[in-house]
């Protein structure tokens, strides 16, 4: 799950992302169903952009990743912007010294980066482990649908002045998998040269109703499951590319 080299160019690469309404979301929820909430734990927080947005709203926020370089950029990014953010590098399957946060986060599909059950239940018992009483945890999964229909043998590349790649998504050997096989091409500073590296990234979905069991066994409840940035429940979820889970302890 480690990013190495893409950490240097991660923030290009999600510059069209949706932080716009990940965050909408987040503040609605928390608005709804926690609104004296003070502190917030971002799991895979990344280059730290939504853990700074947060800071900026006033939360006290920490950040968790498991890419050193990411937290490294992140941490920049935070004093950059006169934020504070206590950024951490633990991996989410086995959090350590954390404890009473109102709420938790995890966005970006960063728990599809859990490829089996065992996994991805130990990090829910984490997660209700670090909540408190009443606490919130809000996360997001790409559908088995979007796996299947819009990611499997589909070719993505970009071409910029000094940055180019090229992402090729094959199946991968477990039901719903998808192997990220990314090659890029960077620019070396000051010379007319251009440096190639590659990532391989490992996800996996699972249906809503294997996530359902996974976080009713930690004892967490789902009190909503929304899709695509909606904030009204879809009666058929699965139908939609990207699922969001709002769950309270």
């Amino acid at each position: 799950m480690a990013y190495s080299k893409l950490a240097y160019i991660y923030d290009l690469l999600m510059e069209d992302a949706p932080y716009d309404e990940w965050e909408e979301f987040i503040l609605d929820n928390i608005k709804k169903h926690h609104p004296h909430a003070k502190k917030v734990l971002d799991l895979g927080c990344g280059t730290g952009e939504m853990s700074n947005r947060l800071a900026s709203k006033g939360f006290s926020v920490t950040g968790i990743d498991y890419s050193e370089d990411m937290l490294a950029y992140a941490q920049a990014e935070t004093e950059a912007q006169n934020l504070s953010v206590s950024y951490l590098h633990q991996d989410m399957r086995s959090l350590e010294g954390l404890a009473l946060f109102d709420v938790v986060i995890s966005i970006c599909d960063v728990m599809n980066y859990l490829t089996d059950e065992t996994d991805i239940k130990k990090t829910l018992e984490n997660i209700a482990h670090v909540l408190k009483d009443d606490g919130i945890f809000l996360f997001d999964v790409h559908s088995v649908k979007h796996f299947k229909e819009n990611m499997v043998n589909q070719t993505f590349s970009e071409i910029y002045d000094d940055i180019s790649y090229i992402w090729f998504c094959e199946e991968g050997q477990y039901e719903n998998e998808v192997i990220h096989d990314l090659t890029f091409f960077m620019e070396k500073e000051g010379e007319n040269l251009y440096e190639r590296f590659d990532e391989i990234h490992y996800q996996r979905t699972f249906p809503i109703k294997t996530y359902r069991r996974l976080i009713s066994e930690v004892g967490l409840e789902i009190i909503g499951i929304f899709t695509d940035f909606s904030k009204i429940e879809n009666k058929n979820p699965e139908a939609g590319n990207r699922i969001f889970f709002v769950c309270k302890k």
